[in-house]
């Protein structure tokens, strides 16, 4: 079978507009926002603004319900691209949790279109503290009454910026008995900031995207409508696996942008640093770093861009994306510790972006699934197509 992955003439003006916009909207700035551990909100509008003017605002939703209607392969590229820059920045251009398209009726109106729209700000509420890689052990419950439900517990780790207008939160709505035993029955509700019973605390301050919040999510006898729910009942870990898996490979576009970024520095100061009367880049210690970084960037580039091809076909498996997740990912790390390697005691300086680049591509191993869950997804597939 032959693939042809090149670039379209409208994939190429894509990557044209963000590369123009990440350098005036977000780079200035990202330094800044990244020392402050917070994001200006008036900065945060300035970049919602802009990203709208030129079209890339929720450019990942369908063009039916007011999106950008970028297929798999330009999202991809999107993604890429923006991994350069800091998230706390590129949140607010703005590509909304496809799981709302599974919200119906008049869900649309109150949720999905004024996201899409930028009006409001979704979070994605599934880990807890007892929760994190092991999603089926969450505690949180939604008990029935009625048409209500009654939500009790709480989340921890829930990424974003700025208070969210709602949470899409997974609660346990019951126990089915199935042939490997009781599994749970998750089910997703759409949560409304300001509801009754329902608190929202900034958590702990993280070493990566200093500026990308996490908040504590707590849940006090908080009511809710059947009509509150998102998809159907019972069916809520389906719709979550299925945004984390496609969420998973996006991640892992991202991961090499940013390698690129740091990769691209690395390179420039190896070709100009000069150290016993020659630069740098002429000793093998530095260039045959700066050979094994380019050679893992371009097959981290590879896997991801064949995992997207397949994701696009609807032939992706939850292996395929933990693939390019975890090389990807793991590829970033080993890059950008290189290039502070190869930067020395300026690598680490405040006045460059590399230790931030460095200290923020830690936590790509660990958030959408650790780097040890992702080996688990791919063997435990393996090991399942021998046992059928």
């Amino acid at each position: 079978m032959a693939f042809d992955f090149s670039q379209t003439d409208e994939q190429r003006m894509l990557l044209e507009t963000i590369r123009q916009f990440i350098e005036k909207e977000i780079f200035p700035y990202e330094r800044e926002v990244d020392r402050a551990g917070v994001m200006p909100p008036d900065l945060a509008k300035q970049i919602k603004a802009r990203a709208k003017e030129v079209g890339l605002y929720a450019a990942n939703m369908p063009e039916e319900v007011g999106g950008g209607g970028l297929d798999v392969m330009s999202q991809m590229l999107m993604e890429r691209e923006l991994g350069k820059c800091n998230w706390a920045l590129q949140k607010f251009i703005g590509r909304p949790s496809a799981i709302l398209m599974a919200c119906k009726d008049e869900q649309r109106e109150k949720y999905l279109l004024p996201t899409v729209r930028g009006e409001k700000m979704e979070v994605f509420a599934l880990t807890e503290p007892g929760a994190g890689s092991d999603a089926m052990s969450i505690t949180t419950r939604a008990e029935a009454d009625g048409d209500d439900y009654v939500l009790k517990g709480g989340k921890h780790f829930i990424s974003g910026v700025g208070v969210p207008d709602f949470a899409i939160v997974f609660a346990v709505t019951g126990v089915d008995e199935t042939k490997r035993g009781p599994r749970k029955r998750i089910t997703a509700f759409l949560v409304d900031q300001g509801t009754p019973g329902f608190e929202i605390r900034r958590g702990p301050r993280c070493v990566s995207y200093r500026a990308y919040d996490n908040y504590e999510l707590f849940f006090d006898n908080v009511r809710l409508n059947k009509r509150q729910i998102l998809g159907e009942e019972g069916k809520g870990f389906d719709l979550a696996n299925e945004w984390l898996t496609g969420g998973r490979v996006f991640i892992a576009a991202a991961c090499c942008g940013k390698a690129e970024r740091a990769l691209d520095l690395a390179t420039d100061w190896a070709a100009t640093r000069k150290q016993f009367g020659q630069t740098i880049g002429k000793f093998q210690g530095t260039s045959f770093k700066l050979a094994d970084m380019a050679t893992e960037l371009r097959a981290a580039d590879s896997l991801v861009t064949f995992t997207c091809w397949k994701l696009d076909q609807g032939s992706m498996t939850n292996a395929d994306a933990a693939m390019a997740k975890l090389f990807a990912s793991e590829m970033l790390g080993r890059v950008t510790d290189n290039a502070i390697q190869i930067f020395g005691g300026m690598g680490l300086m405040d006045e460059l972006p590399l230790e931030m680049m460095w200290r923020d591509a830690r936590i790509e191993r660990i958030w959408e699934g650790t780097s040890e869950i992702q080996r688990h997804i791919i063997s435990r597939e393996m090991l399942r197509a021998k046992e059928q």
